[in-house]
């Protein structure tokens, strides 16, 4: 196993590096390397940019519009990405529903769907959760009853991520209750500009309204926006969330933000203090860690090799790592890391130290909202009895 880039590897890194960092507005770095509010525009107006490079879709081969990139490849970019300081791609899109689109929906839907999310002029919501159903998402009730040529629905999911700005969504639903629960869901794709669709937003201990409700109420979807067979739709929600899951490790995202932790500790002079540093350098180790794992899983792709089904393993300890780092921020800031004024934050005041850093406003938002990392996308304590099952036997 070689887990040191290759030439051409360093080069490709040296193409992307460059090309990120003349492209990236420097405000829209500034808000990433800084925690602060990133508004539509600034999520959507990046991705458009990645979208005419052809980027946005950094992980599709090329029969689909994307460049065609390796595993390794696809590393190094999310890796620049990250810590250059763009905004993470908005995932539902181009780096969840587009490969079950790719993989298991008809040419027809292909063409029609993959290229609004290529460009990044098509902002994707995801259906899953429901108030009775998150980590058991086989219980869903959402229902979906086909009618001559299309379906009706009727239900109502949560916890959805951005849905107030959501164009399309795709969506689990119920169309048997015979057998096993996993047998009788299908996967729609809907517009969520129909008629009977109203999404409520959920506030949260931020100001923030990063998830919503979204409810149907007899919404008629088209029959060709079913993805594949009815009733297979839990195969294909399998297929997305092993994207879903090694998305949420974000290791790339915790190199950038443990530069970001040592920067507020120096500012707040608690970098010297020994103990602190200690618990500092055990998150950057379980970092690296995290990192090596990641690059053993590469290697072993790049070598044709059959790599451990560790998707779960990747969302346990990068979840962990995430509210690690916005703890030891937390700490390292005491009481100014507490206040929260959401109208002066919305006026602009964001507290400027006198050598132009940003003061802490944001560092309680960053906290509330990552302790929710080892919930989504499958708890972490469900993730741990599947890791037993399936790698260790």
């Amino acid at each position: 196993m070689d887990l040191a880039f290759t030439p051409e590897e360093q080069a490709f890194r040296a193409e992307v590096r460059e090309w990120v960092r003349s492209h990236l507005p420097p405000e829209l770095a500034h808000k990433v390397h800084n925690a602060l509010r990133l508004t539509r525009e600034d999520m959507q107006g990046w991705a458009k940019i990645l979208g005419k490079k052809g980027w946005l879709g950094y992980a599709w081969p090329k029969q689909f519009g994307g460049p065609g990139w390796n595993a390794v490849q696809k590393h190094l970019f999310e890796e620049e990405c990250a810590l250059a300081g763009a905004p993470r791609i908005i995932p539902f899109g181009p780096v969840m529903v587009a490969p079950v689109i790719m993989a298991f929906g008809s040419p027809e839907q292909q063409k029609r769907f993959l290229p609004g999310i290529a460009s990044g002029e098509v902002w994707w919501s995801q259906g899953y959760s429901e108030p009775g159903a998150g980590s058991d998402l086989a219980s869903l009730k959402t229902r979906a009853e086909r009618v001559g040529d299309k379906y009706i629905v009727n239900g109502q999911k949560t916890w959805t991520t951005l849905g107030q700005y959501g164009d399309w969504m795709f969506n689990l639903v119920r169309t048997s209750t015979e057998g096993k629960p996993q047998t009788g869901i299908s996967f729609l794709l809907l517009d969520m500009k129909s008629p009977g669709v109203t999404v409520r937003p959920i506030k949260l201990l931020d100001g923030e309204c990063e998830v919503n409700e979204v409810f149907f109420d007899n919404v008629e979807v088209p029959a060709d926006q079913l993805i594949g067979e009815e009733n297979k739709g839990w195969t294909y929600a399998k297929h997305l969330l092993s994207h879903e899951r090694t998305n949420i490790a974000d290791v790339n995202r915790s190199k950038r933000e443990l530069e970001r932790l040592k920067r507020i500790a120096k500012a707040e002079g608690v970098w010297d203090d020994l103990r602190f540093r200690d618990q500092i350098a055990l998150l950057e180790v379980d970092i690296v860690a995290l990192e090596m794992l990641v690059l053993r899983v590469l290697s072993a792709e790049k070598s044709g090799k059959n790599s451990l089904d560790i998707a779960g393993l990747l969302k346990i300890k990068g979840s962990e790592i995430q509210q690690r780092y916005s703890e030891l921020m937390m700490l390292a800031a005491g009481p100014f890391s507490l206040p929260f004024i959401e109208e002066a934050m919305e006026a602009g005041w964001q507290g400027d130290f006198p050598g132009g850093a940003v003061a802490n406003a944001p560092l309680a938002s960053s906290y509330f909202n990552l302790r929710k990392t080892t919930i989504y996308g499958g708890s972490n304590e469900v993730q741990r009895n599947i890791v037993a099952q399936t790698v260790l036997g």
